[in-house]
């Protein structure tokens, strides 16, 4: 007889799709989850990714969510665009981005650089997204879940004081 679970993809009988959040089976005796919006989605039992073969987008999940891991910085500025744009609609503003430290030489040309000019002072860089400070995430062997996750928006009750969030592409 046979193991069930040989039968099934590395993430089990189903999941959700990472587009839709559908919850979507996979084809036994196949490494395939089948989403009837999105297509097929593979899994990678090397990696723990998950594959989407229409797009060759790469999916990596944390706490039962998945998280698209980026390529190139438009998706990963996008993803914050979107993130700020949903805090806003729910009450909140967004005081500070944090993002995943292997994103940061993909990301360092994009992001806004502001120096101080008092005289004495040495020169500090502080750079930003959107307006909000940015800095980079403990290393991954520190806290693993940066290994997955792509950034973290610190939050408070309000509105944005002025709202730059609509500069998705300068």
């Amino acid at each position: 007889m046979m193991n069930p679970g040989l039968q099934y993809p590395m993430f089990g009988p189903e999941i959700q799709c990472p587009h839709c959040r559908q919850t979507i089976p996979a084809l036994t005796l196949t490494d395939t989850y089948l989403c009837p919006r999105h297509g097929a989605f593979e899994a990678n039992p090397k990696n723990g990714e998950l594959i989407h073969l229409q797009s060759g987008r790469h999916w990596r999940r944390w706490n039962n969510e998945w998280y698209r891991q980026h390529t190139h910085p438009d998706g990963i500025r996008f993803e914050i665009h979107e993130a700020l744009d949903k805090l806003y609609t729910q009450g909140y503003r967004a005081t500070r981005v944090i993002i995943a430290r292997r994103y940061q030489e993909l990301m360092s040309g994009y992001l806004e650089r502001s120096t101080p000019w008092r005289s004495g002072q040495p020169e500090i860089t502080s750079a930003r997204l959107y307006g909000l400070p940015v800095e980079f995430s403990p290393d991954s062997a520190e806290d693993p879940c940066w290994e997955v996750i792509n950034f973290d928006l610190e939050k408070e009750p309000g509105v944005p004081v002025r709202y730059p969030y609509f500069r998705l592409f300068e």
